[in-house]
């Protein structure tokens, strides 16, 4: 078995890498949502987007790691601007986010009003929440992906080890600071 595929390597590998990210999820997330939290009880089914949101951003950042990662170990990715494998995954990215989040956005609504929480917004403004924040994440877990494989690559990293949690946490963070933004152009 090669080294980088033992425990102790991944352990060696990770361990600073998941301390980092928890680090920088629990303050940027923790600071976003405290001063976002008056916002979040007035309209409940933005409340019900929080967890949605970032966990669908990170579910697309982690499908696109994981089909970079498939490439860079069959040899057919490389990090040019020309590359159709890589433009073409970044699209279906943000195609996919662009189709799923919308439906988020109402599901998010629907289960406001099934639980009989009043709010104050209508079905199509959490849409256009959800829409925009769904899309402005999208183009950010495409970056954050890319950026993340190609310092694996080039630290000489298993990407598999490294850029999904990567990913996922990063995207997290982003996930609470876009809706937050979001929110604040288009409800506040």
């Amino acid at each position: 078995m090669p080294e980088e595929w033992t425990v102790s390597a991944i352990t060696r590998a990770m361990l600073p890498v998941l301390l980092a990210l928890t680090a920088v999820e629990v303050v940027g997330s923790g600071l976003v949502l405290g001063s976002f939290e008056a916002t979040l009880y007035k309209y409940p089914s933005l409340l019900v987007l929080v967890p949605v949101t970032i966990g669908t951003a990170g579910n697309l950042g982690s499908i696109l790691a994981s089909r970079l990662s498939t490439s860079f170990h069959l040899g057919t990715l490389s990090f040019s601007p020309t590359d159709d494998h890589l433009a073409g995954n970044a699209l279906a990215t943000v195609t996919l986010a662009l189709t799923v989040f919308p439906v988020v956005g109402a599901g998010a609504w629907a289960a406001t009003r099934l639980t009989g929480a009043s709010t104050d917004l209508g079905v199509l403004t959490v849409v256009a929440v959800s829409f925009a924040s769904g899309a402005a994440l999208a183009v950010l877990a495409v970056v954050v992906t890319v950026i993340a494989t190609y310092c694996a690559y080039r630290l000489r990293l298993d990407p598999d080890d490294v850029v999904i949690p990567v990913v996922t946490n990063v995207c997290d963070v982003l996930g609470v600071v876009v809706l937050f933004v979001v929110v604040q152009l288009l409800v506040n």
